[in-house]
């Protein structure tokens, strides 16, 4: 298990499996096929598997949500792989995978591939990020950088030409700059790319890239002058190792965290992540029984999965969604 596959605290696994064997006693509805589209009657034991791919960033918190449904549900397997945002949409609208998850909303080519092959879904916004800029303890002056500077380091124009933390301002030592980030597959590559160079897949090609968020840990901690970005629970469990970059997009320094994710004052690095399931596959009782147990206790994983949780007005959205998707499965 890698570090971003964590295990909840024993206190939240028992309130999580209490919770949801009270759900479990109400009467399941039945989709057009005869099959349970909602969770199984108390008492009542499940077998499958329920296949999930994507962002590597929405993985710990579904990976989470699997571990707990396992204690219930143990003959039902819900392995959960990281091919990036793109690899698992890719997956997904082949009809590879029952879930996909995602750090980015998915792309009007990619539904068009989905409905090509008859793939119908619905977008679940499962938690809230703060997209984290890391450098290694031994930096000392990048405390705060700009989206000017992200930018002169990032943009294709920079390739070849801004190799020194002096080239992206003269008051930075002229200490080698190394540059780590996700690979063109990630919806957080997407996201970084569009928010801070301007387009989408606009980035420089010279840097190490990675599906592997603890890749990007392990190459910034390195090099003196690393810089790379990830999600904000995975710079949690390496705030030990690295230092996140407060960051200034005119209003002055901004540290990610919580609070500012949530009021939306990290900007612009602060964003939505989704889980795309399969109306298809809910009518299979196992799916649908992940899926509820999912949304029924999304903050309860997220918060004990250190992820930022949804407002109030999130969490029902996302509740009234589920329902408008099961609809679909019929």
């Amino acid at each position: 298990m890698t570090s971003g596959q964590r295990r909840l605290s024993a206190a939240a696994m028992a309130a999580l499996a209490v919770a949801f064997a009270a759900g479990c006693g109400g009467s399941p509805s039945t989709g057009s096929e005869g099959t349970s589209s909602a969770a199984p009657a108390e008492g009542s034991a499940l077998t499958g598997e329920v296949k999930v791919d994507g962002s590597s960033t929405v993985a710990p918190l579904t990976q989470a949500a699997s571990e707990l449904f396992g204690e219930e549900q143990a003959q039902v397997k819900v392995p959960v792989a990281t091919s990036g945002t793109g690899g698992g949409f890719e997956k997904f609208c082949n009809g590879e995978t029952d879930i996909s998850n995602a750090s980015r909303p998915i792309k009007d080519e990619e539904k068009a591939i989905c409905d090509t092959k008859g793939i119908k879904f619905s977008e679940l916004t499962v938690a809230t990020d703060a997209l984290t800029v890391v450098v290694p303890k031994e930096n000392t002056w990048a405390t705060c950088l700009t989206t000017d500077q992200l930018k002169k380091m990032w943009e294709p124009a920079a390739e070849g030409k801004v190799k020194t933390w002096k080239d992206v301002d003269a008051k930075f030592p002229a200490e080698e700059l190394k540059l780590y980030g996700p690979g063109t597959d990630s919806g957080t590559f997407d996201y970084f790319t569009d928010e801070i160079n301007g387009e989408e897949g606009a980035s420089r090609k010279d840097y190490s890239p990675s599906e592997n968020d603890n890749d990007i840990v392990t190459g910034v901690q390195g090099a003196k002058g690393g810089l790379g970005y990830f999600g904000f629970t995975y710079f949690e469990e390496n705030a030990d190792k690295l230092t996140a970059v407060q960051i200034d997009s005119g209003k002055g320094c901004v540290s990610p965290s919580v609070e500012t994710a949530q009021d939306g004052t990290y900007a612009p690095l602060s964003r939505a992540l989704f889980l795309y399931p399969s109306a298809a596959s809910l009518k299979r009782p196992e799916v649908a029984a992940f899926l509820d147990y999912y949304v029924a206790n999304i903050n309860a994983i997220a918060k004990d999965a250190k992820y930022i949780p949804l407002n109030p007005e999130q969490e029902a959205k996302l509740k009234s969604d589920l329902t408008s998707l099961k609809s679909q499965a019929g």
